[in-house]
């Protein structure tokens, strides 16, 4: 009897608006003014971890490490590093997420700084990067989660009216990361999520800010573009958000998945 291929998973993202979309955060990331709290925090929080882990690892793959600031803080610990992104720049590694990576297996950390909240197979590509750990290794793994930017969804809405489009991505929760990592083979899973608030006077400093760090819309059915009254609902909505400062707070949930390269214990009965 002949097997059936397992289906395909949907196409939630569009890889080429994905990959314009990396590289054009790049682009903009060159700027000396350009955000990037959301990666620094990730740095700093994995930088914690792997303290209090008391992990020293040899050798790293960074993957999405736009500033090189987390392969900095690793290299100066003695640690050989690789870089790798979607979007790669000289001296990077290209890599596909849903798609073996181009290492041979073999890194004692492996760290992801965002791009894995995009990817149409999420579980296949965290099996990619299960099999880039040597034994013992430990993968981090940062992005953005459920939860996310309820203000500029509240907005989005606003602008729509009685036709809302997409355009916001759905986005992982904790409990489906865990989930994830186990079935990835991940052994010793850790999960959890922590909130980041950003306060903004105007929507389009808080949309710049989301360009610059790659969170735009990359969806494979986008709405069409906002014309000139969506958008004015769009900045009224946004402004009677504000607080008696004038701010709208902005909140981004940061998802973190870790696990070791070990082999999984067999269940006791």
């Amino acid at each position: 009897m002949a097997h059936s291929a397992p289906p395909s998973p949907p196409q939630i993202f569009a890889p080429s608006r994905r990959l314009a979309q990396r590289a054009r955060m790049r682009h903009l990331a060159q700027r000396p003014d350009a955000a990037r709290f959301l990666a620094d925090d990730m740095i700093e929080d994995m930088l914690d971890r792997l303290s209090f882990l008391r992990h020293a690892p040899q050798t790293a793959l960074v993957i999405g490490d736009v500033h090189h600031s987390l392969g900095a803080a690793l290299a100066a610990q003695g640690v050989a590093v690789t870089h790798a992104d979607p979007a790669p720049l000289p001296g990077e590694t290209g890599v596909e997420q849903e798609a073996p990576l181009p290492f041979a297996a073999g890194f004692d950390f492996l760290a992801v700084l965002g791009t894995l909240d995009t990817v149409n197979d999420l579980p296949g590509a965290l099996v990619h990067l299960r099999r880039a750990l040597a034994p013992d290794g430990l993968a981090m793994m940062s992005f953005t989660a459920a939860g996310s930017l309820p203000a500029l969804r509240s907005v989005m809405l606003a602008a729509d009216a009685d036709r809302p489009a997409p355009r916001v991505h759905p986005q992982v929760d904790v409990r489906a990361g865990g989930q994830l990592l186990q079935r990835a083979g991940f052994a010793d899973p850790v999960i959890d999520s922590r909130s980041l608030a950003v306060r903004y006077r105007s929507l389009d400093r808080l949309v710049q800010d989301l360009r610059e760090q790659g969170l735009s819309n990359c969806l494979a059915r986008t709405g069409a573009p906002l014309g000139k009254a969506a958008l004015a609902r769009a900045q009224e909505a946004f402004a009677e958000m504000a607080d008696a400062d004038g701010r709208v707070t902005e909140t981004l949930e940061i998802l973190t998945l870790s696990g070791w390269a070990k082999p999984l214990r067999a269940p006791k009965f």
